[in-house]
């Protein structure tokens, strides 16, 4: 399980946990290996401070579209900014060989 905790000047989400829909879930038009069951919100023209660590095992937060690539490490917290000047949704995955659903970890995140 990932731990990613949001910060934003009044804005505040805490432990997001996404996982992915399953083709059966999916509705007409959505992405399939891109959906997930919780979305995650975020203000545009704010600086989000993203606080990342794990429980489990080691993972590779990844967001293309803004160049990072975090890694959640157990027992270990790491930090990393991002702002975004558009609105849209942005995907991305974990990319560390995590363990059997590894290949099963997207990340969805709306900017309004």
């Amino acid at each position: 399980m990932n731990s990613l905790f949001l910060f934003a000047n009044n804005f505040y989400h805490n432990d997001i946990e996404q996982y992915m829909l399953t083709t059966e879930a999916l509705s007409f038009g959505e992405l399939r290996l891109l959906e997930v069951t919780s979305d995650v919100f975020l203000p545009v023209f704010k600086i989000v401070k993203l606080v990342i660590t794990a429980v489990d095992v080691l993972h590779s937060w990844t967001l293309p579209s803004f160049g990072i690539k975090m890694d959640a490490i157990p027992g270990r917290i790491n930090v990393a900014y991002l702002c975004s000047n558009f609105f849209g949704i942005y995907f991305g995955q974990c990319s560390e060989l995590c363990g059997v659903n590894h290949g099963f970890m997207p990340i969805k995140i709306f900017f309004i």
